[in-house]
């Protein structure tokens, strides 16, 4: 038999993990989207009919993001199996209840405010550099010598008895080095 991976978590959770992982923009969109849609449907980005997925319904809404792991999510919570057909309100719903805790949860935190902020420190320290005083900066040949002699180096050759190579013991008697 194979060994395969089990899942531990639901399909619910994996949705709630993927709605969560999305931006807020996005989340906002696809919220505003998926009210605003009169067919939600699963299975397929767009169905000849005029349904829309939700990542369809928050790009139309103005967020251009791609998020294949909430497509697939979606489609493994609604149990997509051949082709597209229309989400069940209940699935609208979980999905707009999961949206709307999602933004409420969220602590503001967005990834790329955190780079553009780490940008700005690094720019300010490239530039503190730049106006370092020449006095920081050693000047003339640095030198260098070794800290410990060689009288120092020759002991820590020296083991303090014989070594058995077979089972690595040390043995108590002479001194040969290793």
């Amino acid at each position: 038999m194979r060994n395969r991976r089990r899942h531990n978590s639901s399909p619910v959770e994996r949705l709630r993990t993927a709605i969560d992982c999305l931006p807020v923009a996005t989340r906002e969109a696809m919220l505003a989207g998926v009210l605003a849609s009169e067919r939600v449907i699963v299975g397929a980005y767009v169905d000849g009919t005029g349904g829309v997925c939700p990542m369809l319904a928050a790009h139309r809404a103005g967020a251009r993001t791609d998020f294949l792991s909430f497509a697939r999510s979606w489609d493994r919570f609604a149990r997509a199996a051949r082709g597209p057909r229309p989400a069940s309100e209940r699935e609208v719903r979980i999905l707009v209840r999961h949206l709307r805790a999602s933004l409420a949860q969220d602590s503001g935190l967005e990834l790329d405010v955190a780079i553009a902020e780490h940008r700005a420190l690094l720019s300010r320290r490239r530039l503190a550099r730049r106006l370092l005083p020449k006095e920081a900066d050693p000047q003339g040949e640095i030198v260098a010598r070794r800290l410990n002699n060689p009288r120092e180096r020759v002991r820590q050759m020296l083991s303090p008895g014989r070594m058995n190579t077979i089972s690595g013991t040390t043995h108590a008697g002479e001194v040969f080095s290793r």
